[in-house]
């Protein structure tokens, strides 16, 4: 898991958001939860089941304590191209709720993550 951190931390515009949930599933049981993402005004409601790319990273990221842009980059290209490269389109709504609100915004209604004992 070391590894997988220091990647993110130091090559943030390399990561790939397939090698991120797969190391999670690795070292982490994972429960579908509901979770929200943003403020009152501009809420997504994520409810059980869906949206869990989302779930898993913003799970993972706020257990490993990632600052906002390193939770970001988690994302992959779906951040850096998709995304950024695309500000005026409307998907990837909980990456770009997720920009607006940051880590304020997210609250789950149960901790989706568990680390396995054995890996």
């Amino acid at each position: 898991m070391n590894t997988v951190l220091e990647h993110i931390k130091q090559t943030p515009n390399k990561i790939d958001f397939n090698d991120i949930i797969t190391a999670i599933c690795h070292y982490y049981h994972y429960q579908p939860t509901r979770f929200t993402n943003g403020n009152v005004d501009n809420m997504i409601i994520n409810q059980a089941g869906t949206n869990e790319g989302s779930c898993k990273i913003f799970a993972f990221a706020q257990l490993h304590q990632l600052s906002k842009d390193e939770t970001l980059a988690c994302f992959g290209a779906f951040y850096r191209h998709d995304v950024l490269e695309h500000p005026q389109e409307n998907d990837h709504q909980n990456i770009r709720q997720f920009m607006l609100s940051g880590w304020d915004g997210i609250t789950f209604d149960r901790y989706p993550l568990t680390l396995k004992t054995t890996i």
